[in-house]
């Protein structure tokens, strides 16, 4: 009997331990929202490539991130804590999902097509215009699903913007109700009132009235900045262009109060632009439609009086005209240059300014791989990396363009003049009419950047597995009218299907510029 109750009591506890549920609660997957996403990752002391490493990490590898600084974030992973690159991490599918329903995409282009599936080939659903906004459901490779009205689709990731959902908790009614800064009177709050808003998102429309049903005027970028004319509720009236005003969402961007300094118009200006090209025009107005004062030739100096827009007002032969930025190079005095420097730290890029300029855009796409890739939104996803890479290390790091735009080739030049850049790098994938061809190259025009044209393309032999077909001399315009340390980049060639379908991976943008990042510390090292 004893026997018999001592196996039923086992049983019964065997029982409950299977059914009742365990009381250590597993927080592991609630923390870790990140997952490594590239083969190996270094796990470093600080946010930077320049800090040592600390553990090497393996694709696939759970994170919890902790904060989150620039490019980098901070992460804790087996008890180990340090920093890693966010371009080399991605989200878990558990965490990705619950911030896209906060998220939403917004289009950069006409008419871009929502389609069935996410395939070029797939069933073109609808289109949206230039500044459409839908709700992001998720994510595929290049391919965005989202929910624009009733229809759901597919979009390309290359014409679309991601923004955060701003967060309301009342409607914009009872906002209007509630609202007790509306009621102040102008007088109350004039002096300290903000006077300028700027974006901080990529994209926003900008609106005729104060509502998201009016029409759209225009898109504003990150980083512009306005008048503020007026407020009402979570809107904000701007002056949008010199005769036209506007309204945009105030969740996109931040008030700051700006004050206008006195300034002596008898004060010498330390800033002056050099003529680059022979015959160069000096216009009454700041427009390529207005009349010539005065034709420059190269290596002429003028003092800048002030700037509009893309054009430098100067003084010539005791008149006042104006030159257009992308035809001059514009520099402050020696005293200035020499103030501004800063010493860079070995193995890494403080201090230098390096000018990205994705290949084409716009209504020139460059060329069209055989497996159909456009070459424009390959230049411009590989310079984004890039300049995260850059930055990284320390660099100064501005793109001649960051949307699917045309800019002309004398304009992108001008970008890295205006900038006094110490590298201006062009990004391209090449194509031939033998489809045989393969490899990737780095052209120079000026003997002075073989050395840099060379640093480069040993970089990349030393992370893409493709063939190097070395650094050769190319008479390209971007290159043979630049005056800074310039390089153009071919990455591979779309007209070979096999390479197509490689250097249009995330793999291989990520090696191609971790192989430019390594060649551009190399050269600037000696």
């Amino acid at each position: 009997m004893k026997k018999a109750i001592s196996i039923w009591t086992i049983c019964t506890i065997l029982i409950l331990t299977m059914v009742l549920p365990s009381t250590t609660p597993s927080v592991k997957a609630a923390k870790d929202d990140y997952i490594v996403n590239a083969e190996i990752l270094y796990l470093r002391e600080g946010p930077g490539l320049s800090y040592p490493i600390l553990d090497t990490l393996k694709e696939g590898q759970l994170l919890s991130s902790v904060q989150q600084q620039g490019d980098w974030m901070h992460v804790t992973v087996d008890n180990n804590e340090g920093w890693v690159a966010k371009w080399l991490i991605k989200q878990t599918a558990a965490s990705e999902q619950q911030n896209t329903e906060q998220q939403i995409v917004i289009s950069q282009v006409d008419k871009l097509n929502v389609r069935a599936e996410p395939s070029l080939s797939a069933t073109v659903l609808a289109q949206l215009h230039v500044g459409a906004e839908a709700q992001l459901l998720q994510q595929q490779q290049d391919w965005a699903e989202i929910q624009y009205g009733n229809v759901v689709g597919w979009v390309s990731t290359l014409y679309i913007t991601v923004n955060e959902k701003p967060q309301a908790s009342v409607t914009e009614e009872q906002q209007q109700e509630n609202s007790t800064e509306e009621k102040q009177s102008p007088t109350e709050t004039l002096e300290n009132d903000p006077n300028t808003f700027t974006v901080v998102v990529d994209t926003v429309n900008v609106r005729k009235k104060a509502s998201t049903t009016s029409k759209i005027l225009g898109v504003a970028t990150k980083g512009q900045q306005y008048k503020v004319l007026s407020r009402k509720n979570n809107w904000v009236e701007i002056q949008y262009t010199k005769k036209k005003s506007g309204w945009i969402y105030s969740f996109y961007g931040t008030f700051t109060v700006q004050q206008e300094a006195p300034s002596d118009p008898l004060e010498p200006i330390s800033e002056n632009v050099t003529i680059i090209y022979n015959g160069t025009n000096l216009r009454e107005q700041a427009s390529t439609s207005s009349a010539v004062v005065h034709r420059a030739d190269a290596g002429q100096q003028f003092t800048i009086i002030a700037k509009e827009g893309e054009w430098y007002k100067v003084k010539a032969d005791g008149k006042e005209a104006y030159v257009a930025n992308w035809v001059v190079s514009a520099s402050q005095n020696e005293q200035d240059v020499a103030a501004t420097q800063k010493n860079r730290k070995d193995g890494t890029l403080q201090g230098l300014t390096i000018i990205i300029d994705p290949g084409h855009g716009g209504n020139d796409p460059g060329t069209i791989g055989v497996r159909g890739t456009y070459e424009k939104g390959l230049t411009l996803q590989t310079a984004e990396l890039l300049k995260s890479k850059l930055r990284a290390a320390g660099a100064n790091v501005e793109l001649t363009r960051e949307a699917d735009v045309y800019v002309d080739l004398r304009k992108r030049i001008a970008v890295g003049h205006q900038a006094n850049a110490d590298a201006f790098i062009s990004l391209h994938y090449d194509a031939n009419k033998d489809s045989s061809v393969t490899g990737f190259t780095t052209y120079y025009y000026s003997d002075t950047n073989l050395l840099l044209a060379e640093a480069v393309q040993n970089g990349l032999e030393g992370t893409v597995n493709l063939r190097s077909r070395g650094a050769q001399f190319g008479n390209f315009l971007v290159l043979r009218e630049n005056h800074q340390n310039a390089i153009l980049i071919e990455l591979g060639y779309l007209s070979n299907a096999a390479e197509e379908a490689a250097i249009t991976t995330d793999y291989y943008r990520e090696q191609a510029t971790l192989g430019i990042y390594q060649g551009l510390l190399n050269y600037f090292s000696k």
